[in-house]
């Protein structure tokens, strides 16, 4: 079932998820450097699709089921606010005038969803994220999902990249990603134009820039969260999840929690003690940060910050938050958000889904539901998602522009696709409490690892 399907997500994702549009769409002073990579990056693309068409991806939606009906499908899941779903409910009605779309935010979302899909008024549509797989205590989310690759469903999940698709043992999609995000820096282009400076790209260049930063009058060059649960692990993750890739044989262990594979941990970690010793991170200033969503943000809007550790999910909250800024309103800039390089061969990008959808099996109203995941899980409908969200797309017909256009710079090689690997959420917990202990200084490296598996219990 899965072998065709692969490789056509595959050859999709190489031919348009590594290439980018040039940077220069981003900042009109790129240098030959960037240009010359943005060149060959769009001739790799176009060989490519000369080579090896491959197959189409998944059509537009047609609707199947009779127009006049009527109905509502409730949808749950802890965003407070999903302008990009009410965005798409309005577009659904127009084959389907008669049915609503409804979202709830549910308050402690992540306890209360398996008792609520016991009740008598279960949602059809419900959120799933992908560190809830292998969990015991969320066993019922999943025991309710529907298989939405089956011929009852009859999802197409051939337009979501493969490195986001999880399917169990059993050759089962029980969840789909709408939204997919990633690790990096939100970097003030202006800036780094105004000191006559190029964007790093290697952890020596990061060290150099960061260098000339400060002789320009820039005490922190580089800021992230480091409060409480403090987000600068981020910075070197990519390099750990890269580690246990390139050894899948420490998956297993590392899922068990076995402490004979608590050294996947050095490289990264090391890299991560490295990084606070650098001088590059204001550790002080980070940890005058309330959060690592809006205070990021409006602080990094302030105009004299060149770089923030962040994520996707950081980047989603930008743009409404630029009218929320005196300082950005008065003074707006040019920002982007790039790989953070925390290796000297260069960033990763760290390819992650960021919410998912799944099917209550036993939904009242389970034929419109997967009618409504056909129209969704389509590449058109994808991308407007993610362009009102400001996410990464999960469909391969992905192209980086705009903000997160330097992401497609990152050769193929350094793509790291998490849901191939089967690193469940247990031992990613275990390197993320020990990166940012390491960094913070309250652990070395040796007391991190000795401690695997102990870790933020």
């Amino acid at each position: 079932m899965r072998s065709t399907n692969e490789r056509s997500r595959m050859k999709c994702w190489l031919k348009a998820g590594i290439t980018a549009r040039s940077r220069s769409t981003a900042r009109s002073g790129s240098t030959a450097r960037s240009r010359r990579k943005a060149a060959i990056g769009i001739s790799a693309a176009m060989l490519a699709l000369a080579l090896d068409a491959g197959p189409a991806l998944a059509s537009e939606f047609v609707p199947s089921l009779n127009p006049d009906t009527s109905c509502e499908i409730n949808i749950v899941g802890n965003y407070a606010n999903f302008e990009a779903l009410e965005a798409e409910a309005d577009r659904f009605r127009e084959y389907y005038p008669d049915v609503d779309i409804i979202y709830t935010k549910m308050d402690d979302y992540n306890n209360i969803i398996s008792t609520a899909l016991e009740g008598g008024d279960a949602p059809d549509i419900y959120v799933v994220y992908h560190w809830m797989v292998g969990r015991d205590q969320y066993a019922g989310v999943f025991e309710h999902a529907q298989n939405l690759v089956d011929e009852e469903a009859g999802v197409d999940v051939s337009c979501i990249r493969e490195g986001l698709l999880n399917t169990d043992e059993n050759g089962q999609v029980l969840m789909v990603p709408v939204f997919s995000t990633t690790y990096g820096m939100l970097v003030n282009v202006d800036l780094f134009e105004k000191e006559g400076l190029e964007v790093p790209e290697t952890y020596q260049e990061l060290l150099e820039t960061c260098e000339k930063l400060k002789q320009a009058g820039y005490a922190g060059p580089l800021l992230g969260y480091a409060g409480e649960r403090s987000s600068l692990y981020t910075a070197t993750f990519p390099l750990f999840y890269a580690g246990v890739r390139d050894n899948p044989q420490l998956v297993a262990p590392l899922n068990a929690l076995d402490k004979s594979a608590a050294e996947a941990m050095r490289t990264a970690l090391e890299q991560s003690q490295a990084l606070a010793q650098s001088g590059c991170l204001d550790l002080e200033a980070s940890a005058a940060l309330e959060d690592d969503y809006n205070a990021v943000i409006m602080r990094f809007f302030e105009g004299d910050v060149p770089m923030m550790i962040g994520s996707g999910d950081t980047v989603s909250g930008t743009l409404k938050r630029e009218s929320q800024s005196e300082a950005f309103s008065a003074s707006p800039f040019r920002y982007e958000f790039a790989p953070f390089p925390a290796a000297e061969e260069g960033a990763y990008f760290l390819d992650l889904p960021s919410i998912e959808f799944a099917v209550n099996k036993d939904s009242a109203n389970l034929e419109m539901a997967d009618e409504f995941m056909r129209f969704l899980i389509t590449p058109e409908e994808l991308m407007n998602m993610s362009e009102v969200k400001r996410l990464v797309s999960p469909a391969t017909n992905l192209s980086f522009e705009g903000i997160y256009a330097p992401f497609g710079e990152v050769p193929q090689e350094r793509v790291v696709e998490t849901q191939t690997i089967g690193l469940l959420d247990d031992p990613t917990v275990q390197f993320r409490v020990a990166a940012n202990a390491v960094i913070e200084g309250s652990m070395t490296v040796d007391e991190a690892i000795a401690a695997f598996g102990t870790l933020g219990k």
